[in-house]
């Protein structure tokens, strides 16, 4: 079975930065489309950013761009985020997301496999 599990996550000040990462096993991760998803407390689950198989095409969600960079590691079965001048608003649960097709997505349903999530909180 496919099994991801993220790390990094912790609390950091506004302005600063954090370094997510997930690790996969149990498939073939380097024909994997990965994404990265966050959940507010009482909130909607929310795309933060995708990545194809090659590492040559990414997608950010709009609230993101320009603050957060997502890579890959093939070698190492391992997908990245990067997070940058952090926000308040970026406060939330992160979650590793597989999808087994070549064709990126940023819709949620569309992935087949997740972690459990690493929590993040931006403080003021």
């Amino acid at each position: 079975q496919v099994q991801l599990v993220e790390s990094g996550g912790g609390l950091v000040q506004a302005g600063g930065s954090l370094r997510l990462s997930c690790a996969v096993s149990g498939g073939t991760f380097s024909r994997y489309c990965m994404g990265w998803f966050r959940q507010a407390s009482g909130k909607a689950r929310e795309f933060v950013a995708a990545i194809n198989w090659g590492g040559d095409n990414t997608y950010y969600g709009d609230s993101v761009k320009g603050r957060f960079t997502i890579s890959r590691d093939n070698a190492k079965n391992t997908v990245f985020l990067q997070m940058s001048s952090l926000k308040p608003e970026d406060t939330a649960d992160y979650f590793c997301a597989a999808d087994t097709d070549q064709f990126i997505t940023i819709m949620a349903y569309q992935y087949a496999y997740w972690g459990q999530g690493t929590p993040v909180t931006v403080s003021s």
